[in-house]
């Protein structure tokens, strides 16, 4: 998994995704109570070895630096941590053993010859693979146990006096800490929204008897209210922690609202990941596999930051063993099965597939102990079958989950035929008879449950067949007819769905109702005064009903990672960009772009960028790496290489 030769910080792959996942999912509070997740959380392994073999032409001279105890082995003899160690020419075996009881196991070589780049083996005693690194620990004096976080210091936007306080309002979301300079001890509201920052008593987070010296946490809110002072008793100054992360995509067009839109989107995705794709930065600050799923899709026409996405996938699956489902949600798990291959042919990167492999196909098995007769999943006891908030047939087996388990199998099929695995026994698992069982002829749609006898049709099951090519077009029009068109099937209204269900009727051709959705649905939430997009959003809330969920009145997540689909859905079907082989070895342009006069926008690709510009009735197509087929018409032009290729539209 190295890409260079240089010295990195080393441990068992996996490890240090699996262990500072474990932190991530410890981080939420509330009133002043830590909420640690609630479901199985994995470590990392806490005694590892490090192994390699060298043949040394030349003497040479490396130190072993770790966190952790444990020695050096050198054909035999045994070394101390953090002491030169001189060797002379000729066959040389190496290990180093570390144990860490306290965190990750991990080590930094030091040393002309023999140092910690690619080539060393890790074993935690039972299974031998490639040692593990992250781009962001390539430094000595570094400790990979420390996340190590950018700050910026943002001013308050405006101060107001109001309710016998001060409100400060940071213009923007802030997840950092507050610095004050103040006489005296006062008390700290935050909020995501006015309304909550100015609830004393109900506001997520507050903190008493602050002063200049207080260590003051680390926490997310746009506003800030400290009641029972003036205007000029204090002053607070935001710091915002981040790790930095280039974005290569932009976009601009002659809809100024759109533009904003993909600007905000942005905004939520970068706050929302940082080491990992999380769900939102006040609540719940967990690793969700559900929205990590969405999250790489846009991440991959914004960010196009592979390191993320790799480390939340490894966070989410854990271990090798596995004791219950992702977040402890079936669809989740399935979703996360999928998101592998989502990853592969983002990236092309054949050796985190050789390394995730074995945890997919166990997963994969995991499902199957979970059918019934006729091969359909259904939940165990504590499992929680999700898939929306919304009112759905949930008796026995559900049409959402058998679709994901088909795509499930069509993701090992196609993995594993990429490793020259033995996949040849899902196929006819893939073959069930979902169509028997879950397709109501007289609907014209999928019910949600055919054990119940209620014949009930929502939006979900027939959205997922549609993304995942399970009815023919036949079928497709029945389903946009009768349930994607048809208002008398109940709404959507959390972005998580949302994006499915624009991305489905994108699929079959609907962009110009999908881009008076984005306009009214997310642009609604801009209408709102939302800096971030939600995690859930109904037109007809107002006041201080928008900010409530789960039973709570600020239970709603305004910073939400699933927020910020407008970014694949204008990138993937208005721009009309998506790899065609992984790793965009070959990919296409068909753009759908009636909405727009004006246009100009940079989408990443693997190694490169995509620059589409549209001026009235031409269009501008330029890539900077070869592998491109602009589509427009149904005529095919292949792209040269930094040669932009005009057409008319």
């Amino acid at each position: 998994m190295l890409m260079s030769k240089e010295a990195v910080w080393l441990w068992y792959p996996g490890d240090f995704e699996i262990h500072q996942g474990m932190l991530q999912n410890f981080k939420r509070e509330e009133r002043g109570m830590g909420w640690p997740a609630y479901w199985y959380i994995d470590d990392c392994n806490r005694n590892v070895n490090f192994k390699r073999h060298y043949d040394l032409k030349e003497s040479t001279q490396f130190t072993v630096l770790a966190k952790g105890t444990g020695y050096v082995d050198v054909n035999g003899t045994k070394y101390r941590l953090n002491h030169a160690i001189n060797c002379d020419a000729g066959a040389t075996d190496i290990q180093v053993f570390v144990g860490n009881v306290q965190g990750l196991p991990t080590i930094y070589i030091v040393g002309e010859i023999i140092k910690s780049d690619s080539g060393w083996l890790a074993s935690n005693f039972v299974t031998t693979l490639p040692a593990g690194h992250d781009i962001l620990y390539t430094d000595r004096n570094q400790d990979p146990n420390v996340i190590e976080y950018r700050t910026e210091k943002v001013v308050a936007k405006a101060q107001q006096a109001v309710d016998g306080g001060v409100l400060y309002d940071f213009g923007r979301a802030v997840n950092g800490t507050v610095t004050v300079k103040t006489n005296g001890p006062v008390t700290l509201c935050y909020g995501e929204s006015e309304t909550e920052a100015r609830d004393v008593e109900m506001c997520y987070y507050k903190q008493s008897d602050v002063t200049a010296t207080t260590k003051v946490r680390k926490r997310a809110f746009r506003y800030v209210f400290v009641p029972h002072c003036q205007l000029g008793d204090i002053e607070l100054t935001a710091m915002h922690e981040y790790i930095p992360k280039n974005n290569p995509s932009s976009f601009t067009s002659d809809n100024k609202l759109i533009n904003q839109i993909w600007n905000v989107a942005t905004e939520t995705l970068k706050l929302c990941s940082d080491l990992f794709f999380i769900d939102g930065i006040k609540r719940d600050r967990w690793i969700w596999a559900g929205d990590a799923y969405q999250a790489n899709f846009i991440n991959q026409y914004s960010f196009f930051n592979e390191d993320i996405d790799k480390r939340t996938l490894l966070a989410l699956r854990g271990q090798d063993d596995i004791k219950q489902h992702m977040n402890t949600i079936v669809d989740y798990s399935m979703l996360w099965v999928i998101g592998v291959l989502n990853h592969y042919q983002m990236t092309g990167d054949r050796e985190f597939l050789k390394i995730i492999y074995p945890k997919l196909e166990s997963m994969v098995q995991y499902f199957i102990q979970q059918t019934n007769e006729h091969g359909f999943i259904y939940g165990w006891k504590n499992d929680w079958i999700f898939v929306d908030w919304s009112e759905m047939d949930k008796q026995g087996t559900v049409a959402a989950e058998q679709i994901l388990l088909l795509e499930d199998y069509k993701t090992i099929m196609t993995c594993g035929e990429v490793l020259g695995k033995d996949v040849a026994g899902y196929q006819a698992k893939y073959d069930q008879n979902l169509m028997k069982y879950f397709w109501d002829d007289e609907q014209g749609a999928f019910i949600d449950s055919y054990e119940s006898g209620k014949r009930h049709v929502t939006r979900h099951a027939n959205i997922f067949a549609i993304l995942f090519d399970v009815v023919d077009e036949n079928k497709q029009q029945l389903i946009l007819k009768n349930v994607l068109l048809n208002n008398a099937i109940t709404q959507i209204t959390t972005p998580y769905f949302k994006f499915f269900e624009q991305d489905a009727l994108c699929k079959l051709g609907e962009q110009h109702r999908v881009y008076q959705v984005l306009l009214d649905y997310w642009g609604g939430m801009l209408d709102r005064g939302a800096v971030t997009f939600w995690e859930e959003f109904d037109p007809s809330q107002h006041g201080k009903d928008m900010y409530a969920m789960y039973g709570d009145p600020y239970g709603k997540s305004l910073c939400h990672a699933w927020g910020a689909s407008p970014i694949y859905l204008l990138g993937r079907h208005f721009v009309g960009l998506r790899p065609t082989a992984p790793g965009y070895q070959t990919f296409e342009i068909k753009p759908e772009l009636s909405e727009f006069h004006h246009l100009h926008t940079v989408l990443p690709i693997k190694g490169g960028t995509v620059t589409v510009v549209k001026d009235q009735h031409q269009l501008s197509v330029t890539a900077s790496r070869a592998g491109g087929t602009l589509i427009v018409d149904g005529q095919r032009q292949s792209l040269e290489p930094n040669r932009t290729a005009v057409v008319p539209v």
